[in-house]
């Protein structure tokens, strides 16, 4: 079957729920990559079960070709964007030939994006996920500046499911990586990465990292109280308006990076 076979069996309403950006992309993925068609909960999933994953085929495959799959689609998306007219919504910056690329940081990280590809500190990204994570921010096209208005992930709709996922991969980390570190050590690590202070009463620290321009995050930090039986615990907050520049699942994606580049400040 092909994509537009599938995409005509979900609701066509880019609910996002199964991770994609829209209907169209999830059925790219189920027809050309083996993604898992149950990721959808609204499709008609009649007579696809020819479309599971081959036999022999490694799931590590099968999740790059759906990467790039995805990455494909996001190019396309983008091609049609007047960079002259988002550059300033995206907190970018005009480059190249005739303005025909965009300049801003990535957590620190010097990005240069065209319609042909992406540089990051002038090489390409080594992990697809960064590319879709760029591109899905670039296909948003921008809008105002953070409220600065912080919410925990579970107040986003349709975010249930995805609580425990930015836990593990970025919440849990941190707290285990910050435990026997001093809060100064910390707060240069985050510093490092653009960030500025940014105290809350009880807490051992706050700082607001800008992940992306305008995808400021509020890193929250608690020391552990062994005398209280309580273990160091971090939480992340989002600015309200996120969801404006980013789907859930290149948000939690963007703060397992942050994650990610703080280990590395701190190794």
């Amino acid at each position: 079957m092909t994509p537009f076979e599938i995409v005509k069996r979900t609701p066509k309403n880019n609910c996002r729920e199964c991770g994609y950006p829209t209907c169209l992309a999830f059925s790219a993925a189920v027809a050309k990559s083996g993604e898992d068609f149950g990721k959808c909960p609204y499709l008609d999933t009649t007579g696809l079960n020819v479309l599971q994953p081959p036999q022999g085929v490694a799931l590590e495959e099968l999740s790059g070709q759906r990467d790039q799959v995805l990455i494909e689609h996001l190019k396309d998306k983008i091609s049609t964007l007047e960079f002259s007219r988002i550059a300033a919504p995206l907190g970018a910056s005009l480059r190249g030939d005739n303005n025909q690329a965009l300049s801003f940081l990535f957590l620190a990280q010097e990005i240069l994006l065209d319609k042909q590809g992406i540089l990051l500190d002038g090489h390409p990204p080594d992990d697809p996920r960064d590319q879709i994570l760029l591109y899905n921010y670039i296909h948003s096209q921008g809008g105002p500046d953070p409220a600065l208005d912080w919410i925990g992930l579970e107040t986003l709709p349709n975010s249930i499911s995805k609580v425990r996922t930015l836990a593990t991969y970025c919440e849990n980390r941190l707290a285990e990586l910050f435990a026997p570190l001093s809060a100064a050590a910390i707060m240069a690590a985050c510093r490092a990465l653009g960030g500025t202070p940014h105290p809350t009463p009880s807490a051992t620290l706050g700082c607001i990292i800008p992940v992306l321009p305008k995808i400021p995050q509020y890193l929250v930090y608690w020391e552990s109280e062994p005398d209280e039986g309580f273990p160091a615990k971090v939480k992340m907050l989002f600015d309200r308006q996120v969801l404006h520049f980013l789907d859930l699942e290149s948000l939690i994606f963007s703060a397992e990076r942050l994650a990610d580049r703080l280990a590395l400040e701190l190794a």
